[in-house]
């Protein structure tokens, strides 16, 4: 049935995206009195579900897979549609969906919900079109078109001070991340001529006299990736943004956009820079990415380690965890046999990270919801009185440290073992230590709610209040990261074949 669509029926995930956040807009601005929360909430859910029935639908169907007769060219090539985008689509929709039914309780006594859902819709529809991009110029417009509604959502709480300054640090540094991403965009065109992918790596291939300029370029676009993926030196917005965002858009900025700027990354130095080119032209960009992820995952272990507050906590362990995914580009070597198979542990790492993150920092909204402080003594005892929540925040923890049997384990080792087969033992060396480092801090939430005493019993009497849609997201996500357990070898090979169509 889906041969029968027409090509562009392949954008569909994008578009369904894109159309709900416009009927929210409509709905709000014909009958502002009118909308409730719930329904604004209801309609953002279905349209980032059907957006993730559609995404699913067309993986199933093998659209722009290679047995199928490859991706999907629309637009004088400036769009493709593969597996790898359809696969990155799922994360956005998926973590999308989690947000709007948490939001749900977190913003009900909010003046103006659908402003909230609109911007998150059109945030996730700049991160849908990011990852089909197949030009320069496409990939810089869906760059912006997901990070403009970001920064008003980290400032979404007007009157609170904490959010509007950490939405302006994350503005500035965002236009400035920008810039210098668009210039060097500039540089790789004056030196290859193209904006198309392939023709850029065609282009680069023969620039023989114009490889200073290239390098420059590439230089200063790897910059931008490592801004939008919060890597080090570029991460402390990060922190400040999701400490001062009201926590559903923390949950949404640390998983959806940190995939967002990984699927920039990963079609951009595969397709436009492939290693075999660029190492022959002497500029090794793949030893760029192993000194960023080295780097990046220590800096945000060891940072998270002497955090006192939860949240602040898990914006340093999503910096920590970019630097394990950024092992999908720096193990990658010229002609190496594994490069399929580490590039897709680290899209799949991605997608277990998106359910097990996100529901961290719902959880972290149900405790703000129910008045709970921000640091780990005040969730001591947490589990006396939200036993069920409690044990669904464990799940988060446990995964993201990697311990078995949860997802996160399988996904870091199937990560680690790609760096392995290609030769960076290194870099799995210095992974796996620092994923025994985590274990300190995750640690330290379980024991807090499970094991320490509160400081009075009053203090948790606001834990009997039960806002149904928030605590339902926070299961639903536990829930999910379980289910990927039983699930992972399809997610694993989906991941490996969107590789080896990349590289």
């Amino acid at each position: 049935m889906v041969e029968t669509l027409p090509q562009w029926a392949a954008l569909a995930p994008a578009l369904t995206l894109v159309l709900t956040g416009l009927v929210l807009l409509l709905v709000d601005t014909i009958n502002p009195h009118g909308r409730s929360n719930t329904s604004m909430a209801v309609v953002s859910a279905l349209g980032a579900l059907t957006s993730l029935a559609f995404t699913a639908w067309f993986v199933i169907a093998g659209t722009g897979s290679e047995s199928t007769g490859g991706a999907v060219y629309l637009f004088a090539d400036a769009i493709k549609v593969d597996t790898m985008a359809l696969f990155f689509t799922a994360i956005f929709a998926s973590v999308t969906a989690l947000v709007v039914v948490a939001a749900h309780d977190y913003f009900d006594d909010h003046h103006s919900p659908a402003e909230f859902y609109s911007l998150v819709l059109f945030a996730a529809s700049g991160m849908a079109f990011l990852a089909v991009s197949n030009s320069l110029a496409v990939m810089f417009v869906a760059m912006e078109m997901a990070s403009l509604p970001s920064y008003a959502l980290v400032a979404f709480l007007k009157k609170n001070r904490g959010s509007v300054e950490a939405s302006l640090k994350y503005f500035l540094v965002g236009a400035v991340s920008s810039a210098i991403f668009v210039f060097g965009i500039s540089l790789v065109y004056a030196a290859t001529g193209s904006l198309i992918l392939s023709d850029v790596a065609d282009g680069l291939a023969g620039a023989d006299g114009m490889v200073g300029i290239a390098g420059l370029g590439i230089v200063m676009m790897i910059g931008g990736v490592a801004f939008k993926t919060a890597s080090v030196p570029f991460h402390f917005w990060a922190p400040e943004a999701y400490e001062g965002a009201p926590a559903p858009v923390s949950a949404f900025l640390s998983s959806a956009s940190k995939a967002a700027g990984f699927v920039l990354a990963f079609r951009l130095f595969t397709e436009a820079f492939p290693v075999d080119v660029a190492v022959g032209l002497g500029i090794d960009w793949v030893l760029a990415f192993g000194i960023l992820a080295v780097v990046t995952m220590t800096v945000g272990n060891f940072a998270a380690a002497v955090q006192e507050n939860v949240k602040r906590m898990l914006a340093y362990s999503s910096v920590g965890h970019a630097g394990y995914v950024l092992i999908g580009l720096a193990a990658l070597q010229a002609g190496g046999a594994h490069n399929e198979a580490v590039m897709g542990a680290a899209m799949a790492h991605l997608l277990v990270y998106g359910f097990m993150n996100t529901g961290a920092f719902l959880f972290v909204a149900l405790a703000e919801r129910w008045g709970v402080g921000p640091t780990f003594a005040d969730y001591a005892g947490l589990a006396k009185r939200a036993p069920i929540a409690c044990v669904a925040m464990a799940v988060f923890m446990f995964s993201l440290a990697g311990l078995p049997p949860f997802a996160g384990f399988f996904s870091k080792y199937f990560l680690f073992m790609g760096a392995i087969e290609n030769g960076f033992v290194w870099l799995a060396a210095i992974g796996a230590l620092n994923s025994v480092l985590s274990l300190y801090y995750y640690s330290r939430v379980v024991k807090a709610m499970f094991l320490d005493d509160p400081a009075s019993e009053s203090t948790l009497d606001v834990v009997d209040s039960r806002p149904t849609a928030l605590y339902g997201a926070v299961i639903f996500a536990a829930v999910g990261t379980v289910l990927l357990l039983p699930g992972f070898g399809p997610v694993i090979e989906t991941a490996e074949a969107a590789a080896a169509a990349l590289l």
